[in-house]
């Protein structure tokens, strides 16, 4: 088990509902990522947990930061972050987002208006600003076909502008691709980063000199299922390396990047809610959880999918929907006996619902349910606002066993 029991049960008898965050686990992941993989530098997406103590544990360990607002380029800042370690790269950048960070950050701009925006701001404050361009490519994640997207600019754009460029207060010093999440097949992520590096060298020479960085995005996904299969690491690295020596050869100084976000915190993190109350009503049996779709959303979602469809194998929709059977849950109680029950939560709204007719050990107030796979895109996208009740807690479990907080 990922923490003590104990330890659980006695941060149960402060906090009714909590996250729980292994220093140990992501500090294990980081481990794995820098041994395999020598050649590239890894940034951290902010956005998939942006606690500051999770954070701050990241960035100690020498990744950088990839932000997708212009708070998180602060908050990479203000935990001591250079410019040269922050890319920040998302669609729809106001002036005023790009005035507080150009100072902090590397822009990686999302269009051709961003562009003309950035080189206008520069020139106001009377700068040269090298910046990235995050690239539409000619190809999708699973196919040579090109698809629209409302991320980055259109392959053959990017190349017409690059031949055109009058721009006098930006430089183009690196190349941004995203195009999937949350892949567990290596063999996809490895044709993957061999189109982006093929990509960049038709930047490089267009440009006629060698980028500075190429992100390769993110991609590396978890096992949420237990019917999943846990990415073959060191597959994945002895042939993308392969790939990123032939790159080396004739760019030696270009930084290869890839994000990681929920590979480092995906299952470091634990959620757990307290029993509030249980009712039986016309032979259903309701357990009430403090905290469920306003504490930790992503499996009210699941279940609210899967009232929606019968496919066990319903498309994916990251951040929100993983698939079927991503979260387990588990009882700290003192009995195996198990029950048929619903799953839900204090809101006032019928869809405040993580579970419908489970079989699972028997709750009652005061009994705590743990929910795995809590440590990327749990806190951040659920509506803790919602209704103003009380919100969970977050703890980063620290190496030393230390709760920070």
């Amino acid at each position: 088990m990922l923490f003590d029991p104990e330890l659980i049960k006695s941060q149960a008898q402060i906090d009714d509902s909590f996250y729980l965050y292994s220093q140990k686990e992501i500090n294990k992941r980081i481990d794995q990522l820098q041994k395999y993989f020598p050649e590239i530098e890894f940034i951290y997406s902010m956005k998939c947990n942006s606690n500051p103590f999770v954070t701050k544990s990241i960035f100690n360990r020498s990744l950088g930061a990839d932000a997708a607002s212009a708070g998180e380029v602060r908050l990479a800042s203000y935990l001591g972050l250079k410019k040269d370690k922050i890319y920040y790269s998302a669609p729809g950048k106001s002036n005023k987002d790009i005035e507080r960070s150009i100072k902090d950050a590397t822009i990686i701009a999302d269009s051709l208006g961003e562009i003309e925006k950035i080189d206008r701001i520069c020139k106001d404050l009377g700068i040269i600003e090298n910046i990235g361009l995050r690239i539409n490519p000619d190809f999708s994640f699973y196919s040579k076909e090109k698809t629209s997207s409302k991320f980055g600019i259109d392959q053959d754009q990017v190349l017409d502008f690059l031949h055109n460029n009058k721009y006098s207060h930006i430089r183009i010093s690196g190349i941004h691709v995203h195009l999937h999440s949350q892949e567990l097949d290596p063999d996809w992520l490895i044709n993957y980063y061999k189109n982006v590096l093929n990509l960049a060298e038709k930047i490089a020479k267009e440009i006629k000199k060698e980028l500075d960085f190429v992100n390769m995005g993110s991609g590396i996904g978890i096992d949420y299922s237990i019917d999943d299969r846990p990415i073959d690491l060191e597959y994945l690295a002895k042939e993308s390396n392969k790939l990123i020596k032939k790159f080396r050869d004739k760019y030696k100084n270009t930084k290869i990047i890839i994000e990681t976000g929920r590979f480092l915190v995906g299952k470091a993190g634990l959620y757990v809610s307290k029993v509030i109350d249980k009712k039986v009503s016309n032979g259903k049996t309701y357990v009430i959880l403090k905290n469920t779709l306003n504490g930790f959303i992503r499996p009210a979602i699941e279940e609210f999918v899967s009232t929606l469809s019968a496919d066990k194998k319903v498309k994916a929709w990251e951040p929100l929907f993983t698939g079927k059977g991503s979260f387990q849950y588990k009882v700290i109680n003192k009995t195996k006996e198990k029950e048929r029950v619903n799953l839900v939560g204090n809101l006032c709204t019928a869809t405040d619902m993580i579970a419908e007719d489970i079989e699972i050990e028997r709750l009652e107030p005061g009994d705590l349910l743990l929910i795995n796979n809590a440590g990327a895109y749990a806190a951040v996208l659920t509506p803790m606002q919602f209704a103003s009740l009380e919100k969970p807690v977050e703890y980063l479990l620290s190496e030393d066993n230390q709760l920070l907080n």
